[in-house]
């Protein structure tokens, strides 16, 4: 763990919170909201959010870039979604059957991205992936699906990138190929042998711990030729992506459609809840699987699906956030090229992701994150952080002291890299 002395208060509600969760809880805490492999400093529990804003149970206050990886877009406490909840709350959320925003909801999505012709929900980004994947299958009659190697589609048995409790069934229908390298994907497609039920693959490469890579639009065209030419279906994980890059799909900009997309994290600005969207074509098939959860059908996070996709339009938010995020990724550029410290900047500018040249074992990030941490920041050493809407100029400046704080302890520590 990484020391960094903290000006914040003692983390005294935390750390016994922390006691009495490794009595109850597998491991103290788990999954990727987990702060145990995180530098010392980093709180595990909250007692408040608003705005781009969030206040651990010791009291502390912090700028949250990491919007619960995620899922808060317009910032915690929106006032329109919020608004949206409590009337829909009034009136039921878990019933006998959907309310009427579920049909409301749908045509939404249906209206807003382009290759929609219908929807389903469910609860998670595993969930959706793993459902547009059964839709493949039942669509194509086939059974492999192909995988960059390395991305993240979900925490399901089949996708999930830790491998206990997986057992080789789990992937034997999946093969690999690499991010952007089209010969690598016709390489999989050959060793599949004419069983490949579908391609699925992220709007840009995001691997936990790598620097982000934008997708090649000439990669994407070519994947959508390949799946028309081998009768696949083409699966556009949105989940993380989604509604940041654009108003829309996020491949809509450069003029690719999917046939299928799963969505989830950031279409009801933190309300549990997913999206499977899907082409005329497939809508057979999805009609034909049986999924369901008891939970899947909560009228609540629906409402406030429809006032966050509505509330994104109407307030131009990935324009904010790409404003915000530029501004800040060239204000780091600048820290860095001041103290001497090579730092590389990857990915969407309202998705940042920062990492040290050299960086052996995450130690320059995990001590830049931790510094910024005690400065009153949530950064993280090895995932990308996430603007949302809420962020304002002043607190980019609040974030640039932080991260300029960051970048010195580097220099103290390691030198000018």
């Amino acid at each position: 763990m990484t020391d960094v002395t903290s000006k914040r208060r003692t983390a005294v509600v935390d750390t016994e919170l922390r006691r009495r969760a490794r009595r109850v809880i597998p491991g103290g805490m788990y999954g990727h909201l987990s702060a145990n492999m995180l530098p010392d400093g980093y709180p595990q529990f909250y007692d408040r959010a608003e705005g781009c804003r969030v206040w651990d149970v010791d009291g502390n206050e912090y700028i949250d870039l990491m919007c619960s990886f995620g899922p808060v877009i317009l910032g915690h406490k929106h006032p329109d979604v919020e608004r949206a909840v409590a009337a829909q709350q009034a009136k039921g959320d878990t019933m006998a059957g959907p309310a009427a925003c579920m049909v409301e909801l749908a045509e939404l999505l249906v209206d807003r991205v382009a290759h929609a012709d219908w929807a389903m929900f469910a609860k998670n980004g595993s969930d959706a992936n793993t459902v547009c994947l059964m839709i493949a299958r039942a669509a194509t009659g086939r059974n492999t699906v192909l995988a960059a190697r390395g991305a993240y589609h979900g925490s399901a048995p089949w996708s999930t990138p830790m491998l206990s409790g997986v057992t080789p069934a789990d992937r034997a229908s999946v093969e690999y190929y690499r991010f952007n390298d089209i010969e690598s994907v016709e390489r999989a497609v050959e060793q599949a042998s004419g069983d490949v039920a579908a391609i699925i693959v992220s709007p840009y490469r995001h691997d936990a711990g790598f620097d982000q890579e934008s997708i090649d639009p000439v990669f994407a065209r070519a994947l959508r030729a390949l799946c028309d030419r081998i009768g696949a279906a083409l699966v556009l994980d949105e989940v993380r992506a989604g509604f940041r890059l654009n108003h829309g799909g996020s491949w809509e900009p450069i003029g690719v459609k999917p046939d299928l997309s799963a969505w989830s994290k950031a279409i009801a600005n933190g309300y549990p809840i997913a999206a499977v969207l899907g082409s005329e074509k497939y809508a057979e098939g999805a009609s034909s699987i049986f999924v369901t959860g008891s939970f899947w059908f909560e009228a609540v996070p629906m409402a406030a699906s429809i006032a966050t996709i509505t509330a994104l339009g109407e307030e131009d938010a990935v324009g904010s956030m790409v404003q915000r995020g530029r501004r800040l990724r060239d204000g780091i550029d600048t820290q860095a090229l001041e103290l001497g410290i090579r730092v590389r900047q990857t990915g969407p500018v309202q998705m940042p992701n920062l990492t040290f040249a050299g960086d052996e074992n995450f130690a320059r990030s995990r001590l830049f994150c931790a510094t910024a941490i005690a400065e009153g920041v949530i950064l993280h050493p090895r995932h990308n952080w996430f603007v949302s809407a809420a962020l304002t100029d002043a607190d980019v400046d609040e974030v640039l002291e932080a991260t300029d704080a960051g970048l010195r302890a580097v220099r103290e520590r390691f030198g000018d890299s």
